[in-house]
């Protein structure tokens, strides 16, 4: 079921359950999980993508091991707002994702999250390699954690 803000996904998902970010690439998929209070997200780990059901089963391990409630999927906009070829793909990503499992998922503007994230990691004198290996996951967090602060701006579910 895709909701459109983070108020209907807070409604949408069981008390005490996580909630899970994607940064879908093309060649990865970044994860990172929420505490079960919705507040913290942490990066989790980096999907190497391969056909869409072993990405699936691999993402649905994880989802049913940490007690997801709901999805955050960032969705990479153009810089004037608009739909890319990269957002449509992750459009349809979502799409095929619930016509295996419905539960809650969420769209949140990933502009320019890998550039925050790669930027952070070069001021604080990462390696290129080590960068490499984490940036999807620390993407993740980085989406999660600005659905959640939107999230909890909003006060308590009602």
């Amino acid at each position: 079921m895709l909701v459109d803000t983070p108020q209907a996904l807070r409604a949408a998902v069981t008390p005490g359950r996580r909630l899970m970010g994607l940064d879908v690439g093309t060649k990865t998929i970044g994860l990172a999980l929420s505490d079960t209070r919705l507040v913290i997200a942490s990066p989790l780990e980096t999907i190497r993508r391969r056909r869409f059901r072993e990405d699936v089963a691999a993402l649905f391990a994880l989802i049913d091991r940490h007690e997801v409630g709901g999805l955050v999927i960032g969705l990479p906009l153009s810089m004037d707002g608009g739909d890319s070829s990269r957002t449509q793909s992750v459009r349809q990503f979502a799409r095929n994702l619930l016509a295996v499992r419905d539960m809650p998922v969420a769209f949140w503007d990933e502009r320019l999250s890998t550039a925050a994230v790669t930027r952070e990691m070069i001021a604080h004198d990462m390696t290129r390699k080590r960068r490499a290996q984490i940036v999807d996951r620390v993407a993740a967090a980085y989406i999660l954690q600005g659905f959640l602060d939107a999230m909890g701006r909003s006060g308590p579910p009602t």
